[in-house]
């Protein structure tokens, strides 16, 4: 529980610095937790499985930064 949290606090963090949003821990652990099933499920429908941290934090940040660009074009026009 406490390395998901971690993980996805990192995976937030490395999100929000591509896509240049700024936001605290609470935010990066929302956004990191909530990209990495995102990420899991767009990487399995193509085929992907992610084994190992280093696979697995790659994974989580591309769907957090898919998921933060959705959420820009839905609440931002």
């Amino acid at each position: 529980m406490i390395g998901a949290l971690i993980m996805g606090a990192l995976v937030g963090w490395i999100a929000g610095k591509l896509m240049g949003v700024e936001g605290g821990l609470l935010r990066n652990i929302v956004v990191g937790v909530i990209g990495s099933f995102v990420g899991s499920a767009v990487f399995r429908a193509v085929g992907f499985y992610a084994y190992g941290t280093f696979a697995n934090l790659l994974v989580g940040v591309v769907g957090a930064c898919l998921f933060i660009w959705v959420g820009r074009k839905l609440f931002h026009g």
